[in-house]
Formats: structure tokens, sequence, C-alpha cells
């Protein structure tokens, strides 16, 4: 007795062109829906992914198999159980990454459910907001690539959904999704042009920074090595002439000058009377670096501008404004790309050059942190030669220790100070003497500030990574940097980095301090690393591009596009109306191509219809949906045997147009002299315009047999008829 086969064995792979339609069709769509949900398994629970996976694979299973579907009770078990799950892994069921997760849960399980065609329209509509939901992630190119192949491969699923019969191909399918997609291309492109863009637009307004590293508005001991272990792109430069030297590319950004023994912050409103506070006072010499700027959502209301730079233009809406730390603020962070254009000035001088009240918030130190380094201090003071130190001296004094006190640069120095991180500068200044930039910056602040000179701590970006294709200065997270400021009398406010002076490569050429490479890497880079740098710049050159042309293209160039195509002054209403002009014109343009291919008519069908109306004239009326053989039996009916070779070239016509292959008359030769009968016998119907209707029959009469083909032009048909004007002459032929 034979043994019934298991399940597991009924599933062999028979080959994808003898796969069922609705089995092929199905694993397509699965196919699909894996391709989509693939990206989002970077930030969705791990629960979510496999449960996504799972109810795929069970469906693909399923429809290997050809069993039935799970029991609806089943599913609905799960759906409870994922939404329990959603609630317990995001704490809501509201909000973006719930939001997601669902919508993923729900995709995959209305897999399961595929039993008409109206579910597979849910699950390709399903689809498509899925693919927009990536959006909400990220908007590189990569992403933005597999998504257009996903809405391609979407589309080819629904158009093999309205083809309900027989086996179609899928490669006609997909060049059907094709053509539709590039049909639907110019209104894509007119609605990215012109649809009022209300920032950000590739996200919610929580999420513009939500999840990104970048520069705070405090610092603490530690925190900007931790961003310095980002590669990404803080932003790009592009110097529109000769670009300054490496060591002159600092990009400052938030000034910190409130310490509370743990954590910088910037300086709190001053107390002090406007005449006595510490002004901009800003006065720039030499020659300008025109630039221009290309900035990243950012987590802080600041632009890292190279200094110095005097001048800012408007966000769109935004008004950057200048503090009088040479800050650019703005009234709230960026929330999507910008692009900006400026002029810098390497010489330059800022800040009182005389002393003020306001200064006295430049000398503040919380009491009872970090004794030692303030009694360090107190005995270089007390030391003959800087008793009357001005502070050019001192801060010469100090960088000197650093540089020979056997202080090093590191990217891990560890963890400073007691649980709580106090004396965490006695810590670094005396005894470990090893740390990053934050670590040299704030021990120079505390050390200057205690030998009675105003100091404060910069944060910003020093150095950049030149990419040779396109020219653009790359500025990562990695280029993260912090240095400090004094006040010298007579001069103003100047720069000091400490850094430089124990690791001054990476000032002098802009290194950024890196990792050490893990093993792929290093494999990698021991084979060829020229060959993966210049892989690396093609791809940053192409991820450039993007954001320059796609991301970047923000309200504020919307409205210089319609000021080079003449508007005076644009706002979002002329947007507005431009749209709807483009939206009536294509539409008045899409009507008309319309009705000229409703005109347009098959050479048969426009033959066919011009023989019945000729017909008609002579007094056989027939309505426009009349067949051939129809047509063929009232000519016989109305004209009898006269009309025979005309219903016999009718029936051949209609054997020709509609019979399959097989049924066909004769070879390709036989089907050439059928047509040549047919097509003679409506041109020779068509040139009688309006003859006797004896003529008309005698012109039917002179049809070549069948078989014969017809050459040259209308040679078959009968001259018309010359009338005799006299009276009782007969009728007679030229």
């Amino acid at each position: 007795m034979a043994r019934p086969t298991p399940p597991i064995a009924q599933l062999r792979w028979p080959g994808w062109r003898h796969l069922p339609r609705e089995t092929r069709d199905t694993l397509l769509l699965l196919g699909v829906i894996a391709w989509v949900i693939a990206p989002h398994a970077l930030h969705l629970p791990a629960w979510c992914v496999a449960l996504a996976l799972v109810m795929l694979l069970v469906r693909a299973t399923l429809a290997l198999g050809h069993r039935p579907m799970p029991p609806r009770w089943l599913t609905t078990l799960v759906l409870v159980g994922a939404v329990g799950a959603t609630y317990l892994s995001h704490g809501t069921l509201v909000g973006k990454d719930a939001g997601v997760t669902l919508v993923v849960v729900l995709m995959s399980l209305k897999t399961l459910e595929l039993r008409a065609r109206r579910d597979a329209f849910v699950v390709f509509f399903l689809g498509f907001f899925l693919v927009l939901t990536h959006f909400l992630y990220s908007q590189s190119l990569l992403l933005a690539a597999s998504m257009l192949v996903a809405v391609w491969a979407l589309l080819t699923a629904v158009v093999l959904a309205h083809m309900p019969v027989g086996h179609p191909s899928l490669a006609v399918a997909a060049r059907l999704a094709l053509r539709m997609s590039l049909f639907g291309a110019p209104v894509m492109f007119a609605l990215f042009l012109l649809f009022p863009r209300f920032g950000p637009l590739w996200g919610l307004p929580d999420d513009a920074t939500s999840g990104r590293t970048g520069l705070g508005n405090s610092m603490r001991m530690g925190s900007v090595a931790e961003l310095a272990l980002d590669d990404g792109v803080a932003m790009r430069v592009r110097f529109l002439g000769a670009a300054p030297p490496p060591e002159a590319l600092y990009f400052r950004g938030p000034v910190l000058a409130t310490f509370d023994g743990r954590e910088w912050r910037p300086l709190r409103e001053s107390p002090w009377e406007p005449t006595q506070r510490v002004p901009a006072a800003l006065q720039v010499e030499g020659p300008g670096w025109a630039y221009e700027l290309t900035l990243e959502p950012t987590k802080v209301a600041v632009i890292p501008t190279l200094e110095a730079t005097p001048q800012l233009p408007a966000f769109d809406e935004l008004q950057p404004r200048q503090r009088a730390d040479l800050q650019w603020v703005l009234p709230r962070p960026l929330m999507e790309r910008h692009r900006v254009e400026a002029v810098a000035y390497l010489r330059f001088r800022h800040g009182p050059r005389e002393p003020v009240l306001g200064l006295q918030d430049y000398l503040e130190l919380p009491p009872g942190y970090n004794p030692r380094t303030l009694a360090w201090a107190a005995a270089l003071r007390r030391d003959p030669r800087y008793a009357r130190a001005d502070a050019d001296t001192l801060a010469r004094a100090v960088l000197a220790h650093i540089r020979r006190g056997g202080f090093s640069y590191t990217l891990s120095p560890g963890l400073y100070g007691d649980a709580e991180g106090r004396h965490a500068i006695d810590e670094f200044w005396l005894d470990r003497k090893a740390g990053f930039c934050e670590h040299f910056a704030a021990a120079f602040v505390v050390v200057m500030r205690a030998l009675d000179v105003p100091a404060r701590i910069v944060t910003g970006y020093q150095g950049a990574e030149r990419n040779p294709l396109d020219g653009y200065y790359l500025v990562r997270h990695s280029h993260a940097h912090a240095w400090a400021e004094y006040w010298q009398r007579g001069r103003g406010w100047v720069r000091a980095d400490p850094t430089a002076a124990v690791a001054p490569d990476r000032i002098e050429h802009a290194f950024a301090l890196r990792p050490a490479p893990g093993l792929v890497q290093s494999a990698l880079q021991a084979v060829n690393a020229q060959f993966w740098l210049d892989l690396r710049h093609r791809w940053e050159a192409l991820n450039n591009a993007w954001n320059q042309w796609v991301l970047n293209y923000s309200r504020g160039r919307q409205l210089d596009l319609l000021r080079r195509i003449g508007f005076q002054a644009p706002d979002w209403r002329d947007l507005a109306l431009l749209l709807i002009g483009l939206v009536v014109a294509a539409s008045t343009a899409a009507a008309a191509w319309a009705w000229w291919d409703r005109q347009r008519q098959d050479p048969w069908v426009r033959r066919y219809q011009r023989v019945r109306r000729r017909l008609g004239r002579h007094g056989l009326q027939t309505p426009p949906h009349t067949p051939p053989r129809t047509l063929a039996a009232l000519a016989l009916e109305h004209w009898g045997e006269a009309a025979r070779p005309l219903a016999q070239a009718l029936i051949e016509l209609e054997a020709q147009r509609y019979a399959p292959s097989s049924a066909r008359l004769g070879s390709k030769k036989t089907a050439a002299s059928l047509l040549s009968r047919w097509a003679g016998a409506f041109r020779c119907a068509s040139t009688l315009a309006g003859p006797p209707e004896e003529q008309l029959l005698q012109a039917l009469a002179k049809l070549p047999p069948l078989g014969r083909p017809v050459r040259g032009s209308a040679s078959q048909c009968p001259a018309p008829a010359t009338v005799d004007d006299r009276p009782g002459a007969p009728r007679r032929s030229r």
C-alpha cells in the first residue's frame, strides 16, 4: 500500500514558467512586499520583522501547496497579540514608529486573506503607503532607488490584477507598468517643481532632528569624542574660488561660557547694562572667501559658519541673527536641508578692546570644583615671570605646558572625575593627561579663568575632506572640534586651540581622528585602499548631487525659479497659480489627445465604415455596429446575386480579422489576395460618389476572383459612366 505524500514533498519547485497563474502572481506579490518591508528592519522592533517574515513564508507555502487559508480567528488572534506587542515596544499606538509597525503587521497579515481580487487591491495600496513611510526615516539616494523599484513592481502586480484571463507574461505586465510610470513622470516633475513646500518636506516636524547626531547646546567631558565616532556628513562647503588652507577651516558653532563644574552651557542673559555688555565689535580685514554652505538638519538653532562671516542671508522664512559672541542663531533648529552663500574673512577682530563689566561673566568658576587645578594656576601666577603678564603671555605659558607636559591626544580617554563628574579637570590636567579636543579646551579655559583672564569655549567643526570629483568639501561629524578664546586688552577675543599644541597634524592637515578600523575594513583597505577611497568619493559625489538637486530643492529655490521666469516678487500663491495653469494646460492637452486618439481608427475599420456609408447612399441603410457577415447578408437580400462578390469579400474579410490562425483561409499569399480583393472592393465603392444603383452593381460584379492578387491601384474599378445630355440617348462609359 502506497504511503501518502507528506506536505513538504508537495512543495517541489516546478519552475517559474510552469507555475499556475494564481500561484505565480501570489509569489510575485509576496516578493514585492518583502522588498518593501526590508529597509524598515533597521528601525522596527525585531519581533515585528520576524512576524512579517514568518507570515510571508507561511503564505508562500500555502500558495505552492495549493492549501486553504488559515481560519479567520487565528489571524485575529495574531493581530491582537501584535497590537499588544506594539504598545509594549513603543508605549503608544499612535505616532510614527508605532504607526509604521502596525502597517507592517497589517500588510503581512492581509496576505493570509488573499481570497479575491479586492483583497489584492488592499495589499497594493498598503504597499504604496508603506513605500512613503520609508522617507520619514531616510531620504538617501540608495533608499530612493530601492523604492523606485518597489513602485514599479507594485504597478506590475496591479497590471496583472487587471488581466484576469489567461496567463499573461510578467515581461508584458512590467513593460506596461513602466510605460504608465513614464506617462506620469511629467506630472510628477511638475508637482516636484511647483507644489508649495512646507518644511520639513521629507518627514514630520518632530522628526527633523530626532535620532541625529550633531553639535549640542552643552558640552560634557567626552561628548565631542562621542560625536567624532560618527562619520556622517554635517554639511557641505563649496568655495566660489580658491579654498583657504586646511588649518584656517574653523566653522563656528555654539559658544559655551557657563560652567557648573560638570557641564558647559551658553551664557545666560547678561544682568549688565547694555553699555557694559560684551559687544561683537567685529572688524574684518584682508580678502574675503566666498563660499556656499549646504547644511543638514541640526539639533540646535545655530548655523556653523566659517570664521568670520559678517553677513548671512535669510533662510526662507527664517531670519538668522548674529549674537555678540559671533554665533549665527535661528528662531528654531533647521528641519530640512538649506543652502546659503556667504563671504568669510579669515583675518578679523571682535569683542571689546577695553575692559567692560560684562567680561566678568567669562571669569566665573563654580566654587568647590577642581581645587588642584586652581592651585596650579595660582602657582603659575606667583611665578615672577607671570606676575604682571598679560593674557597673551599667560596663554603661551599654558600652551607650552600642554606641549611639554606629557599630554596625549586620544579618542578614547575614558571617564574623568568621580561618579558625578566632579573634579574632571583636576584628573585630566594633573594626572592622566590624555584626552580629546574638549578636554584640552575645557582645561585651558578653567586655567585661564583661574589666572583672571576672561575665556570661553567655542564648539564647531575644524577642517574638511575635499572630494576631487565635484570639488565639494565634506564636513563630517568626525570633524567636530572644540577650541578656546581668551580676551586680550587692545585686541579683543583671541582664538587659542590647545589641540594644536599636542596634535598639530589634527589642525594643520585637518585630519579627523578616527577609531581603529575593524577586521573587515582593515582587510579591504589592505587589498586596495585607493580603490575604496575612489569608490567612496564617487558615491559621495553622486549622493551630493542627489542632495543638491532633489533634497535641497526648498521653498527658497522654488521662488528663485519663479523669479527667473519673470515673477517680480513671487510667493506661494504664485506657485499655486502656476501649478493650476499647468494642470489646466495638461488637462486640455490630454483631452485633445483623447479626441484625436478617438478619431484614429484601424484602417480596416475606417474602410469598412466607408463602404457601409457608400452602400447606405444607394439604399442599404445599416447601423454603425453592423458586422461584415450581417452586411453581406443584407446586400444579398437587397441586390440579389449581383452583390455576391461583395458578400464573399465581406465574409472573407471577417474570417481574416476575427478567426483564429488555425481557421484562417490559406497561406499568407492567399491572405494578401483576400485583403487586396476587399480593399479593392472598398476602393471601388468609395469612388462611386452618387452613381446610379446599376453602376454600383456593375462595379461589384467586376471584382477580381478569389485567390488572384490585385496589383497596382484601383485598376479593377469600373470607370464611371458618362451621361449624354441628349433626350433618349443611352448611357455609355468613357
